[in-house]
């Protein structure tokens, strides 16, 4: 009943209290968002995606709102290889990051769907292709803030199931959701252990509630339709995620609209977390 009670709250939140109006100056600040080619990414103008037609389509819109033009980084989350060549060429560009924001993912896919290196689809564009970027910046980050978008989803599982996360018997009989709602369980396992190890750099885990977001482009047309009636548009969907990533307070964790609220309680466990932060070093460490 509780995970019931708490996924209608997240779903149908009360209305917002912020709004982009609150957003202080970011003059001089470097910021980065994954998948900023469409959906709650629009709202930030330092794209990386794989996508260079739709991202230069979305800086062409920018030019209308902002002063600077948004600059295009190739990054392909379902590539490590991709992954890591992004960091490098965003750390040529500049000498420092304030905000990363992930918010690049996948939801539902081909159930036949891996990474390149054979990692399950979802988990490996939500979570390990998130991880270099985090292992990179980090340590030499400054007073970064990490904005990690995770979905109320999470709740409806229990923990990561490790013989999921390569393909095998276990991950092709697996249920799509569930394997979605172990990426966003593992994304706030991940944030959290981020901020243990770097406290200072003031980590934020967001979930992002359901939105309409090309986040559906995975998803088969019956599933985008039924989503689409528990979802609301980009622009109020970035509320949460924007707060996290600008304003001087800081939350671990936040429910639409900008709520501090409560995640599963088992991505708080110090033991998973250092288990996956292992493992993720391990997974990432020949990476060329």
């Amino acid at each position: 009943m509780g995970s019931v009670v708490s996924m209608y709250a997240a779903n149908w939140p009360p209305k917002a209290k912020w709004s982009v109006d609150d957003i202080p100056d970011l003059s001089g600040k470097v910021i980065i968002v994954t998948g900023g080619n469409s959906g709650i990414g629009d709202e930030t103008v330092y794209i990386a995606s794989h996508d260079k037609t739709r991202v230069d389509t979305t800086i062409q819109a920018l030019k209308s709102v902002i002063y600077n033009e948004a600059l295009f980084i190739d990054l392909d989350l379902a590539s490590l290889r991709s992954v890591k060549a992004a960091a490098e060429t965003f750390q040529k560009l500049e000498s420092k990051l304030d905000v990363l924001i992930n918010n690049a993912g996948v939801m539902i896919p081909d159930p036949q769907a891996l990474t390149a290196e054979g990692y399950d689809l979802q988990f490996g564009v939500n979570v390990v292709g998130k991880y270099i970027p985090l292992l990179m910046e980090a340590p030499a980050a400054g007073s970064s803030r990490v904005v990690t978008l995770t979905s109320h989803g999470h709740v409806l599982v229990n923990g990561i199931n490790w013989d999921t996360i390569m393909d095998g018997p276990e991950r092709r009989n697996a249920k799509p959701l569930d394997l979605y709602n172990q990426s966003k369980f593992t994304n706030i396992v991940v944030a959290d252990e981020l901020a243990r190890r770097y406290a200072d750099k003031g980590i934020v885990s967001t979930q992002a509630c359901l939105i309409v977001t090309n986040l559906g482009r995975t998803m088969s047309p019956t599933i985008v339709k039924i989503v689409g009636y528990l979802s609301y548009n980009a622009a109020q969907g970035a509320l949460t995620s924007l707060w996290a990533a600008t304003s001087p307070e800081t939350a671990d964790y936040l429910v639409p609209w900008v709520r501090i609220g409560s995640p599963h309680v088992k991505t708080s466990d110090p033991e998973l977390g250092t288990m996956l932060w292992n493992w993720l070093e391990e997974q990432i460490k020949d990476v060329k």
